[in-house]
């Protein structure tokens, strides 16, 4: 029986599970948040956003060969690429499980027996399927993103260092820690989590040394593994760089020097260093010293995967995040410059004020010959700090959140103790350990969770044990059952973890330490590490998934346990076989059962289809306005990838604040033109008009639009005020702003017709809305001066209107895109309800394509918020035609509506869609499916708020306020609009059904006086 041919048969058979898995739940096209990005770049060797992933994308680009050439199939197939490195990631798993299985049951050079050989496949088969259909994996296996990559990293340099322990006493046996140092290398180029496995490496590396380990030496290699992991996380990651540019910066600036000599003559340093150090280490057998510099040379080889940032920096692709084409700028690229820094173990509370500006290091950029100065990054010194602060943020939201989840008074400083508290109650308990549930013990549904416990929470599907976390369970409502991953495990994964860690601890402590210390550093560390703001705009439990692999480890071994505790009076063989069946049941059975329909995206399209709607909602040559990531990315994957409205120029107002942003858009893209900035480099460059602010000169009427740009650019003295160290700067001297319109150009350009010549107004005249001018906002003011509406100008429908700088009246609503119109505000529409009805309507019947939202196996919540939008395109198209009076196109886009949308509530705001729809088909008469709307929205909204209701009372406390609040109103609403339409039976439904939720709810409401 050959035990190594056995191991890696099902090993492979593992990875087959795994992979076909996820090729058959894989979403077909391109995925929310990043997967745009990445495919557009990964296809066209682009420069993604800090600190970049070059490796990732060129392995993603390999996989997008296989679409030969059909453009509509590149995401699948790069989402075939994340597929089969999460099933190999699983292979590693499996690997590493029996590997140290082994090491615990079968002593060195002894044969393993038959009953040895079942238990050991049986928990790699356990503990690997357990992590292939855990929930946080899955969802990354699916899509293009660098989680799946980084997973197999992961294990491949966990599965390594088993390997080399294993043959440690071998001639030559360090080349595995090489290899695994130029893994780690490689790893760079996709994401640094693997880096996390180093402590727990330098533990196997110590204990498989030392003869007698003692605790002393066992702080020792835990310091040691730290100072390697912050050697290469800072030593050679960043001041690798970070020397080489201060050394192009002497040669460019002091010896007048080309630029890149610096760099040039620091690598050959660094090369001839290195070598000297080697040759050295040879020549004197100092074997540790030449371990060390071989592996750094490797992870340096590895690392040069950077390379490819650069190298398509300099030839300014589309995408071009950060431009990192010179020393600095790719300095900046990898030290995430534009994300900022936070606090980590001793800084400010959210209420601390700012009493000083501390000057730090001078900032440098490319200038025409030399490095030019910048700025200092500047930090604040503040009246009052704490350690370990973990509430610092001063955002009005986070704050409001931080004395709400901690019952602050508004003039409470947090001490550390109430730091400590946040970390445990938020960071901890819901940004990883409601994770780590959700993984091992089963899941409520997947709403956004913020804190509430009906929204997100996880849950075992035994009610009483949950109810004594989340209230009374016997009413569920929809928004949980209903919910494809409402999952429950019922604990069994979570028991089996538990088992074999203890089982682990007790048979080989040093072992179950090590993966102990693996399922820290990928967990918990990067808690501390993180050290998280509230409100996340998305879940983010895939930053932990390397924490859930640890314990899938130990979810394998309870396969051993069981054995040895559970089935200890059968015979080895068959207490194994049972073992392992039983432990497949218990974890890896039913997670598939439950979790496969929260998991198959293989029917959705919402991603894909929604960029299509966002280009073809705007008139040819058009220039988009967009802000966030999922009204961007996709975007930015339908131009580049699939060549879908290749005319339109997409400008993320997120990234207009930045002088590479800026140049990017002054250039021609696909097939759309430069924009209209006038400005120069020199006028917004790095350092250069950052923030201008408002300073009131008492101007009578509106200023010329066209004026203001000219004040902003101009370096006349005159035009600047003075700050307090001396400088002078632009600003603005009034927010009321008009843009003289030419009625002659507007209808020649297009943007109007001459039917409507009526409506133009002689000028756009509105309020600027903040305080201040970015150089993101003078460019789009320069666009608005230069465009004389030549080229549409639309806003993302998903824009947060602040950001459309005070000219919402202009704005008219053509599908997922709100129109800059010359004409004048309709002062009878409602804010932000202008509609441009006739390409309105057209977009709806003839362009818009849906995401097969109506018939998609699973939708994910960013999904469902979309169904909220494309619902309103239908309520807004519909209600503008009955404006108009064209009821039969009406009727047509109705019908458009119950062909293509869901029957099935998303939460309530899918609810709040179909009760406005009822509204239009009661004007349409169309009394039958209007009343048919109404029931159904009001019987979710009974059985959410009846849900509400018993967790209250259960709770002693008002729970789920906004809800309830919200669904209380419509109900109303919907008595109402039913009455008002002579639908007296079910008025009075919605009367009763109103009345009994009250009733309900009244307890937690003071009488009214």
């Amino acid at each position: 029986m050959n035990y190594s041919k056995i191991n890696n048969l099902t090993g492979w058979i593992c990875f087959l599970i795994a992979t076909v898995t996820y090729v058959l739940t894989l979403e077909p096209s391109v995925s929310f948040w990043d997967c745009g990005e990445f495919i557009a770049s990964a296809l066209k060797m682009q420069v993604v956003h800090q600190p970049g992933a070059p490796l990732f994308l060129m392995i993603q680009r390999f996989f997008s060969l296989f679409a030969f050439g059909d453009v509509t199939k590149v995401a699948y197939f790069m989402n075939v690429g994340s597929a089969v490195a999460s099933g190999a990631t699983i292979l590693f798993l499996f690997w590493t499980i029996t590997a140290l299985a082994k090491k615990v049951l079968v002593k060195e050079n002894e044969e393993v027996s038959k009953s040895n050989l079942i238990s050991i496949m049986g928990a790699g088969i356990v503990g690997a399927l357990a992590y292939t259909f855990s929930d946080s994996f899955w969802f990354s296996a699916v899509e293009s993103e660098v989680y799946a990559l980084s997973s197999l990293f992961t294990a491949i340099v966990f599965w390594g260092i088993l390997k080399w322990e294993a043959n440690a006493n071998e001639p030559r046996a360090d080349r595995w820690l090489l290899f695994i140092a130029y893994i780690m290398g490689l790893s760079i180029g996709i994401h640094l989590l693997n880096l996390l496995t180093i402590p727990a490496i330098a533990f196997v590396y110590y204990f498989k040394k030392t003869k007698n380990p003692t605790t002393a030496g066992t702080i020792k290699a835990g310091i040691v593994g730290i100072l390697i992991l912050a050697v290469i996380q800072y030593g050679i990651i960043q001041y690798l760089v970070s020397f080489g540019a201060y050394f192009d910066l002497f040669f460019v600036n002091t010896l007048g020097m080309g630029f890149g000599t610096g760099v040039i003559f620091f690598a050959i340093l660094l090369i001839a260093g290195l070598t000297w150090g080697i040759r050295y280490s040879i020549k004197h057998e100092k074997k540790i010293l030449n371990l060390a510099l071989l592996s750094t040379v490797l992870i340096i080889f590895g690392y040069g995967s950077f390379a490819m940032i650069i190298i398509r920096a300099k030839a300014n692709p589309n995408l071009n995040n950060s431009s990192p084409d010179n020393a600095f700028s790719f300095l900046g690229y990898l030290n995430r410059e534009q994300y900022g820094d936070r606090p980590l173990l001793f800084g400010p509370n959210y209420n601390s004020q700012g009493v000083n500006v501390i000057e730090g290091k001078t900032l440098y950029r490319k200038g025409a010959e030399k490095y030019e100065v910048a700025g200092k990054k500047t930090e604040y010194e503040y009246d009052r700090t704490t350690p370990f602060p973990r509430m610092y943020s001063e955002d009005p939201g986070h704050v409001a959140y931080y004395k709400d989840m901690m019952g602050f008074s508004d003039d409470h400083f947090p001490s550390l103790i109430d730091n400590i508290g946040f970390l445990m109650s938020y960071q901890v308990g819901q940004m990883y350990m409601r994770y780590f549930m959700w993984n091992f013990v089963g899941r409520q549904n997947d709403d956004q969770g913020q804190g509430s416990i009906y929204e997100g929470q996880w849950l075992s599907g035994i009610k009483p044990i949950d109810g004594i976390m989340l209230g009374d369970q016997k009413n569920l409502p929809p928004s949980i059952t209903e919910s494809n991953a409402y999952n429950r495990f019922f604990f069994l994964p979570l028991i089996m973890g538990l088992l074999g860690a203890i089982w682990h601890f007790k048979r080989n402590q040093k072992d179950a330490g090590i993966v102990g210390l693996l399922f820290f550093f990928t967990g918990i560390a990067i808690v501390l590490y993180l050290n998280q703001k509230p409100m996340e705009p998305r879940e983010r439990d895939y930053a932990y998934a390397g924490s859930f692999y640890a314990f899938a480890i130990w979810v394998g071994f309870g396969v051993l346990a069981l054995r040895e505790w559970i089935f200890k009076k059968m015979t080895p063989a068959t207490g194994g076989i049972l073992a392992t069946v039983a432990g497949l049941f218990a974890a890896p059975i039913i997670m598939a059962a439950q979790g496969w329909d929260d998991h198959d995206r293989s029917t959705k399209m919402v991603a894909h289809d929604i960029a299509v709607d966002y280009l073809q909602s705007c008139a040819p040559n058009a220039i988009l306005f967009t802000y966030g990531d999922n009204d961007t990315y996709p975007l930015w994957y339908a131009q580049e990838v699939e060549n879908i409205r290749p005319d339109i120029r997409l400008v993320n107002l997120s990234l207009f604040d930045t002088d590479w942003y800026i140049n990017g858009m002054k250039r021609k893209q696909n097939e759309s033109a430069p924009l209209p900035i006038t400005m120069k480099e020199s006028q917004y460059v790095q350092g250069e008009r950052d923030v201008m602010y408002y300073q009131d000169k008492d101007i009578a009427g509106n200023v010329e639009l066209k004026t203001i740009v000219e004040l902003l650019l101009s370096e006349n003295n005159e035009d600047k005020v003075p700050l307090n160290d001396g400088r002078k700067v632009n600003f603005i001297p009034t927010k009321n702003f008009k843009l003289t319109i030419n009625k002659a150009d507007a209808i020649k350009n297009g943007a109007a017709t001459a039917a409507d010549s009526a409506r133009i107004a002689p000028a756009l005249e509105w309020t600027f809305n903040k305080g201040y001018v970015t150089k993101g906002t003078l460019a789009m003011f320069d666009i608005l001066v230069h465009n004389d509406w030549k080229r549409p100008i639309y806003f993302a429908s998903t824009v947060p209107s602040d950001q459309y700088n005070g000219l919402d009246k202009y704005l008219y609503n053509e599908g997922l895109a709100l129109r800059l119109m010359p004409f004048k505000p309709d002062t009878a529409a409602a804010k932000n309800e202008q509609l441009n009805i006739a390409p309105l309507y057209n977009n709806v019947m003839n362009k818009f394509v849906w995401g097969n939202v109506k018939n998609a196996k699973y939708l994910d919540t960013q999904s469902a918020d979309d169904i909220s939008i494309f619902t309103n395109v239908f309520n807004n198209t519909v209600s503008g035609l009955l404006k108009e009076g064209k009821t039969e196109d009406a009727k047509k886009v109705v019908n458009r509506y119950f062909e293509v949308m869901p029957e099935k509530f998303y939460g309530m705001r899918s609810m709040m869609g179909a009760y406005f729809m009822a509204e239009n088909l009661y004007l349409l008469n169309d009394q039958k499916r209007a009343n048919t709307l109404i029931e159904r929205s009001a019987t979710y909204i009974e059985k959410e708020l009846t849900y509400l209701a018993d967790v209250s009372q259960s709770k002693k406390k008002f729970v789920g306020g906004q809800n309830v609040q919200l669904g209380m109103s419509f109900l109303n609403q919907m008595a109402r609009t039913a009455a008002e339409y002579k639908q007296t039976k079910l008025s009075k439904d919605l009367n009763d059904k109103f009345a009994m939720l009250e009733a309900r709810f009244s307890a937690f409401f003071p009488p009214q006086q």
